[in-house]
């Protein structure tokens, strides 16, 4: 026995920490989400992120209920979403008949398999015909990494192109990444008029609300033309007994990022 083991035998192992000594990982979720139609959409969410995928947050549901209110914005097109957790916008888009919907968020094995899983069962999704496969994936991606990998899923002729859509709903609390978020439009927002970056947001944190639009002044800063698109109020705040003003807590916006007339104008020549 090394001295190690002796002292322990002889302490009891006074300072081994007992078995219940940190709280359980809270255990997986399920929300649901109707459409329009009537028809529910189903959703897992982790038990536990620290990437807070873990919620489904109020811009995951304003997104898609705006979608669904003018599917024309998805329909034949392709999107991506980053920082998708349950990846509800990116499966109503598909419903709505996109063509290529790709739901990506960080690479951690949970997040990517629950998103599998809500794609996986819902029963709205339909495979194609030609080739018996659904018309949307998830992925892992690190916002501002190589977009190659995520770029892969579309087909060759709009792989060069790069995605109709993007999607980032209740992300911008992320004040550190907004950096890398605005990259990650600049790799994979094609450059056409019609493109569009949609970021739907809730200042969670109101006293933290003008580092949330800050977002704003980074897209700008890289030549981004940033229009606001809707405003309005849940019934609630998401998290009811935060501090913060409550008005500011129910307020959910929607903003769109489009490229200036002179970067798809360069990118066609």
């Amino acid at each position: 026995m090394d001295s190690g083991s002796e002292y322990e035998a002889e302490t009891g192992g006074m300072f081994a920490e007992p078995t219940d000594y940190y709280p359980p990982t809270p255990p997986p979720t399920v929300e649901s989400y109707t459409m329009k139609t009537g028809a529910a959409i189903t959703l897992h969410l982790v038990g536990h992120s620290s990437l807070e995928a873990h919620t489904l947050w109020n811009g995951a549901r304003i997104i898609s209920d705006y979608f669904e209110t003018h599917p024309d914005l998805v329909r034949g097109r392709t999107v991506l979403e980053l920082g998708a957790a349950s990846a509800l916008p990116s499966i109503v888009a598909a419903v709505l008949g996109a063509k290529r919907v790709v739901a990506t968020d960080y690479p951690d094995p949970d997040i990517v398999h629950t998103m599998w899983k809500n794609i996986r069962g819902c029963e709205l999704l339909v495979p194609d015909n030609d080739h018996d496969e659904l018309s949307i994936v998830a992925d892992g991606y690190v916002w501002g990494a190589d977009s190659q990998p995520v770029l892969a899923h579309l087909s060759e002729e709009d792989k060069k192109a790069g995605f109709d859509v993007m999607i980032l709903a209740d992300l911008l609390f992320r004040h550190s990444e907004h950096g890398n978020m605005v990259t990650s439009i600049e790799k994979m927002l094609r450059k056409g008029a019609d493109s569009k970056a949609f970021v739907v947001f809730t200042s969670y944190r109101p006293w933290l609300q003008h580092k949330d639009l800050a977002f704003f002044d980074v897209a700008r800063e890289r030549g981004f033309v940033v229009e606001k698109i809707l405003e309005l109020k849940t019934e609630r705040a998401l998290f009811e007994n935060d501090p913060g003003d409550e008005e500011v807590r129910k307020t959910v916006t929607g903003w769109v990022l489009t490229w200036p007339k002179e970067a798809y104008q360069e990118s066609s020549t």
